[in-house]
């Protein structure tokens, strides 16, 4: 079971699902919804993943996708894309011990800042990992 929240504690959730796809993605828009050079993420089925107490916002950031976060702190929650309906992916620093699921590759590095380097030995992908 894996547990997390934001950072004002409003929002808590859990999953019981097997975390697959753990990457550090630096496309445009990750960056711009957390201000950050990055974001690690993980995914897990949808039905495996719940919110235990408090209610994230959700906007669309594309045509496709929706995240959530929470409205108090603004942490960055949850990632869902139409596309791939069967997955939601979650921030993996918002879980209480983000140890337990480090990032496996780098994704949309070709779109990534210049200044940031990774000397972490993954896997860089220029945009998505291959299916």
């Amino acid at each position: 079971m894996l547990k997390g929240g934001c950072f004002c504690g409003a929002i808590r959730y859990e999953t019981d699902g097997e975390p697959t796809q753990a990457t550090a993605c630096h496309c445009s828009i990750c960056r711009r919804t957390s201000a950050a050079p990055l974001v690690a993420w993980f995914t897990v089925k949808p039905e495996a993943f719940r919110i235990v107490s408090g209610q994230p916002k959700r906007f669309r950031s594309s045509e496709h996708a929706t995240r959530t976060f929470c409205s108090s702190c603004g942490t960055p929650l949850t990632f869902q894309s139409a596309r791939y309906a069967d997955e939601i992916d979650v921030t993996t620093c918002s879980l209480d011990d983000p140890e337990q699921v480090p990032p496996r590759s780098h994704t949309w590095r070709a779109s990534g800042i210049s200044w940031m380097k990774s000397a972490d030995g993954l896997p860089f992908y220029p945009e998505k990992r291959p299916e």
